[in-house]
């Protein structure tokens, strides 16, 4: 469906990475959250990493040298999602958003520095009972006629009205402890510096504070390449990943990664809470 609509659609350069993203993005002012707006599919125009931002991502991440990870694909489209979620009819303010699910599949593979085409659709979901209000944001990745990858982002956007009892917290799965890893306290800077993601939460206590956090934490993005990592090492390259995030990872802390040798399901616990769960397809041998 994507390709078809791209084909009358001009194609815009992605947004490079850095500060003018950031300071849109803080500084972007909602349309109005009681509009449903239809907003139109986006097409942009970018190359897929090139060797030297792969081997720094590899090198940071811990995967082998060379390797074309699928975790890497978001370094695109967390980009091509920004861009279009600063479109002027996109109701909300990106301060405060939370990304709360992630879903990315690659179909073909990407050869470093490859032209593509990323083709996003935004989708505002109704109020929940509670109020909340949820967006979905889905980019496909062609090259030429060929869809490489697809990847899906979704959002929190305004959080409900509270109940007044606070709801339990989401039990980590029954799997076997797989391993586990450190976040260092320079982590975020790091994984900012890899990925061109320089939320400020990420980075300093001061700056997480402001947005209500009581310490910076790291990218979701980060935590689950980092599992990656831990699958590839025992079941062979990753294709595909659907993940939801439950709760933050705070630098310093200690993430334990649970799962069972031979299946599809992981999670992260930090600090006794269940911090990202999903499931993984592995490449044909």
């Amino acid at each position: 469906m994507f390709q078809n609509q791209s084909l009358q659609m001009p194609d815009a350069p992605l947004p490079p990475a850095g500060a003018g993203l950031l300071l849109r993005a803080l500084f972007k002012r909602g349309a109005g959250v009681n509009q449903m707006p239809q907003l139109p599919a986006t097409v942009f125009a970018c190359t897929a990493p090139g060797p030297g931002a792969l081997a720094r991502y590899n090198a940071l991440l811990g995967f082998a040298p060379g390797a074309q990870p699928v975790s890497a694909h978001y370094l695109l489209v967390q980009r091509a999602h920004l861009a279009s979620m600063l479109a002027p009819a996109f109701p909300f303010r990106l301060p405060g958003m939370v990304h709360i699910e992630n879903s990315v599949a690659e179909h073909a593979r990407v050869a470093a520095g490859t032209p593509l085409r990323l083709i996003t659709q935004v989708r505002i979901d109704p109020p929940t009972a509670s109020g909340a209000r949820f967006c979905v944001l889905d980019t496909t990745a062609w090259d030429g006629a060929t869809e490489v990858f697809d990847c899906t982002s979704k959002y929190l956007a305004l959080p409900g009205r509270r109940s007044g009892a606070r709801s339990a917290p989401q039990p980590a799965p029954a799997l076997p402890v797989f391993g586990g890893w450190d976040v260092q306290h320079d982590a975020g800077r790091a994984y900012a510096r890899a990925s061109g993601d320089w939320n400020p939460i990420h980075l300093a206590r001061p700056a997480a504070r402001l947005f209500g956090l009581r310490a910076p934490i790291i990218h979701g993005m980060h935590s689950v390449a980092k599992a990656l990592v831990c699958l590839e090492a025992q079941g062979g390259r990753v294709r595909a990943a659907d993940v939801r995030f439950r709760s933050t990872v705070p630098l310093g802390a200690h993430v334990q990664m649970l799962h069972a040798p031979g299946g599809a399901a992981f999670a992260l616990v930090c600090e006794g809470r269940l911090a990202v769960e999903g499931n993984v397809a592995f490449a044909p041998a």
